[in-house]
């Protein structure tokens, strides 16, 4: 019986290790911070193509090349690795695009991740480029007018206190995909969006960056730590 019962405790122990986490996780590193930004599952296509790209070092080298204060911060133009100082950037790509993954409940906050794209009518995000929206935050009026002169819909009360209350970009909603969140290191984005730039938006001084997955065993270990900190923003996202 006792050597049944030993086998049985590490056949369940092996089952918790083997279980994986629930969300995919990438770091970017820069010379002015880092953050982790977690992928939504809800949009699977975008989640997929970002792990694949980090996965092959896609990104590292590349810069944050287009840079606007209280708006966002864009990066991952392959063109952007080593580019001469002044050189306009932002046009290059990988010769594929992601179809849109719009959703309601995912939308242009302070800290989200989002796909670039070009003006193609089913609004399908580059292979490669994406932005961290900084944002600004709006009044009641301000979003009342936006709501009928931009968006053409309502924005759901529970949106609009948090773009109240912590900022964004609403007029975006719907027309750019979002499929991350940061979760640590939000700081990160107003330290870039706060540097000086030329007249196209980028950066005077390069700002590189080095983009990884987190391992298996450190996103169960964040995961964790998330489920602990009693943070109400967390846990909802553990649970999408």
């Amino acid at each position: 019986m006792k050597p049944f019962l030993t086998l049985l405790f590490f056949l369940c122990l092996n089952a918790v290790f083997a279980s994986g986490p629930k969300h995919q996780y990438i770091k970017i590193a820069t010379a002015q911070g880092e953050c982790i930004i977690m992928l939504y599952n809800k949009t699977p296509q975008h989640r997929d193509n970002m792990v694949k790209l980090v996965k092959k070092g896609f990104y590292d080298g590349t810069l944050f090349h287009r840079v606007i204060n209280a708006f966002m911060i864009q990066g991952g133009d392959p063109d952007s690795k080593n580019a001469p100082a002044g050189k306009e950037l932002g046009n290059g790509d990988v010769g594929y695009t992601i179809p849109a993954e719009f959703r309601d409940s995912l939308f242009h906050k302070k800290g989200v991740l989002a796909a670039a794209r070009d003006d193609n009518p089913l609004m399908a995000s580059s292979g490669c480029q994406f932005y961290l929206v900084q944002g600004k935050k709006f009044t009641d009026a301000q979003l009342d007018s936006m709501e009928v002169k931009r968006l053409k819909f309502k924005i759901p009360q529970w949106e609009r206190e948090i773009y109240k209350n912590i900022g964004g970009v609403p007029h975006l909603d719907k027309k750019y995909t979002v499929y991350g969140e940061i979760i640590s290191g939000l700081p990160l984005v107003d330290t870039i969006a706060a540097v000086k730039t030329d007249p196209n938006n980028r950066p005077l001084m390069d700002v590189k960056m080095t983009v990884t997955l987190l391992k298996r065993r450190k996103a169960r270990k964040l995961e964790k730590e998330m489920r602990k900190s009693g943070d109400s923003r967390l846990a909802f996202l553990l649970n999408q």
